[in-house]
């Protein structure tokens, strides 16, 4: 009888993707650190190489619902979270906006956005992925 572990799928990445994926988080520490130490100028480049290559990876992993979704999450949280740095950065966090009354809370926008793509994927896409696996199995 084979264990769960022996007939468990293998996820696996190729090196250069895990390189990639390490820098990103490099780049991501560096323009929060930022931010956190009001170092704009460093804090606003920041935001290119880990927005493009948070893109890269969701790009590179379309393939794999699972990875899409979560990947599009990060997309969106890098998006939310990079707006509210330059809210801050450039004042415009406590300014009142219509009916909002701090600019930062339009990042709620991205943010929701991120979170709904994780909730369709949960509530929906992988249920369906189970029962597609079930049915393949029996």
């Amino acid at each position: 009888m084979e264990s769960p572990a022996e007939t468990e799928e293998v996820y696996a990445i190729p090196a250069s993707y895990r390189k990639m994926e390490n820098l990103h988080i490099l780049f991501w520490l560096v323009k929060d650190i930022s931010w956190c130490m009001i170092w704009k100028t460093l804090g606003i480049i920041m935001v290119f190489p880990t927005l493009s290559i948070a893109l890269l990876i969701t790009w590179r992993t379309r393939g794999i619902k699972a990875e899409l979704a979560h990947n599009l999450a990060i997309v969106f949280w890098i998006s939310a979270n990079s707006y509210w740095m330059m809210s801050e950065f450039f004042g415009f966090d406590t300014v009142p906006i219509g009916t909002i009354t701090d600019g930062k809370h339009l990042a709620i926008i991205p943010f929701s956005i991120g979170l709904f793509i994780l909730l369709y994927y949960y509530i929906v896409q992988k249920p369906r992925e189970t029962r597609e696996d079930q049915v393949a199995t029996l």
